[in-house]
């Protein structure tokens, strides 16, 4: 059952040198205090999950957390690209960066597998594609019962998978909604899961078209009001435009990211850009 902490206990609690993170969420409610609070805490070769890294995952491998990122698309959006990413691929700075990068079907079927407790997925994409050739996580197969030639694709199973929701309850309900991606599925395919909210509540009333993940399938909440910023959290805050505008001059720079770091990561001002 779901417990209840503070960020920083919780991420001290269940992200470790080594693990495969996931940090989930689609334009809206994306974790970036916890990524953020992941930095601060200096965790290190971490295998980067996520179907669409963005800034926080520029802000993570720029700090040096990642040995390896999975991934279907990568880049500032409305802006352009992620020039920590880009530095590290390139440049190996501040270290190398091995990548794994399948589509977005892939990565969503991924997710699936390994929330369903099945070893691979399959479906019908990368065909007419050259990502087969250089991702050696993709695999053709033959259905058994057609002769179709298809794809296989592993299972995703973080050792912590981390989301930000609107609210939870008392007893770690957690409710959400809005734009959605693979929260509920990257979850569900989790060893372990942190979920930061806007609030905690006494009760959590309907919301139409809203997921309720069950505090059964959840590790820790933590209230974190304004976690997913600059992202939005539909129902409590907008989207930043002008922060994702400010990162690309930020990220371009090694010595501007760094004084960036200790200014508005270490000194613990996170959420910051200016």
């Amino acid at each position: 059952m779901a417990r209840i902490s503070s960020l920083a206990d919780a991420v001290a609690e269940l992200v470790h040198d080594g693990d495969t993170v996931a940090l989930e969420g689609f334009t809206h409610l994306i974790p970036v205090a916890a990524g953020q609070e992941i930095i601060r805490q200096r965790r290190r070769e971490l295998t980067l999950v996520r179907m669409t890294p963005d800034i926080v995952y520029d802000q993570l491998i720029g700090a040096g957390c990642a040995a390896k990122l999975i991934f279907s698309w990568g880049g500032n959006p409305g802006v352009g690209s992620l020039h920590r990413f880009r530095d590290a691929v390139e440049h190996a700075w501040p270290s190398a960066l091995a990548i794994e990068e399948h589509s977005h079907a892939g990565m969503a079927n991924r997710y699936v597998a390994g929330a369903s407790g099945l070893p691979f997925a399959v479906l019908r994409g990368y065909v007419g594609t050259d990502l087969p050739t250089v991702t050696e996580t993709i695999k053709p197969i033959t259905c058994p019962f057609t002769g179709e030639r298809l794809t296989a694709v592993p299972a995703i199973n973080p050792d912590v998978t981390v989301i930000h929701a609107q609210r939870a309850d008392r007893a770690g309900n957690v409710q959400l909604w809005g734009l959605l991606g693979v929260q509920k599925e990257a979850v569900l395919a989790a060893r372990r899961s942190l979920v930061t909210v806007e609030e905690i509540v006494d009760e959590l009333t309907p919301v139409p078209g809203a997921i309720v993940l069950p505090a059964w399938a959840v590790t820790v909440v933590a209230e974190v009001p304004g976690g997913a910023n600059p992202s939005y959290a539909h129902g409590y805050s907008e989207r930043d435009n002008a922060y994702y505008a400010a990162w690309d001059a930020i990220s371009r720079d090694r010595e501007r990211f760094a004084d960036w770091l200790e200014q508005h990561v270490f000194a613990d001002i996170a959420g910051s850009v200016a």
